[in-house]
């Protein structure tokens, strides 16, 4: 089956293959099809009319717009073909070349094309499912897992979670021990400043009436504390 990702780069008779499949294209295929990074939202520079460099019709990512001759004009003409400008960092060849070639933008965060998540079915929800039958993914659950509301699980190695379970839930059991020790022991420490601050009210000769009103306050505040 012919790879549709290196079709890109290098040439293959569209006869040639036995099977075709369509999918989501990962980050990795992506930046291998690609001959550079743009970097700016610039396109052409009003005053010479050619892209700007590392701009969305850079030179030196997607081709020379000029056949046989580089941009900053250093290499012209057919018999330097193939010879990538040390200067601009363009290749010498066809212009042709910019219809073909690809180029991509590294991202602060990802993000899904509405194309893929809308319409009258989600494509996207549709290309999750993969090859073996499965209940399809609902659009509302999807928009959860785009807007990094939830997390999608694409698969389960059954094996190691067997294995792996006793030790989970062996860490769980002891945070779980750690939580309750935690609480008791902060429970005591407000016990403790609780009665001080009571002794310390008797002390200034504060009057019994507001000693209980206080008595009370930090006995809500004990039980709610033992409820959560």
């Amino acid at each position: 089956m012919a790879d549709v990702g290196t079709e890109f780069k290098n040439k293959v008779d569209v006869n040639s293959f036995e099977q075709l499949r369509i999918g989501l294209a990962t980050a990795d295929d992506i930046r291998n099809w690609s001959r550079g990074e743009v970097k700016k939202p610039e396109t052409i520079n009003y005053r010479t009319l050619r892209p700007e460099r590392d701009g969305l019709f850079c030179e030196k990512t997607f081709g020379p717009t000029r056949d046989w001759e580089c941009y900053c004009g250093k290499y012209k003409r057919v018999r330097f073909k193939g010879i990538i400008c040390e200067k601009c960092g363009v290749e010498v060849t066809r212009s042709k070349v910019r219809r073909e070639r690809m180029g991509h933008i590294e991202l602060a965060a990802p993000v899904v094309h509405i194309w893929y998540l809308r319409g009258t079915r989600s494509w996207l929800a549709y290309l999750l499912g993969g090859l073996e039958p499965r209940e399809e993914i609902k659009a509302k659950q999807l928009e959860k897992v785009i807007y990094f509301a939830a997390w999608l699980v694409s698969s389960v190695d059954i094996d190691k979670r067997h294995t792996e379970f006793p030790e989970l839930e062996k860490e769980s059991l002891e945070d779980r021990d750690q939580l309750i020790k935690n609480r008791e022991k902060e429970i005591k420490q407000r016990q403790k400043d609780a009665e001080a601050e009571l002794k310390e009210l008797e002390k200034s000769g504060a009057k019994e009436a507001d000693i209980r009103v206080r008595q009370k306050l930090i006995d809500k505040d004990l039980l709610d504390t033992t409820r959560t």
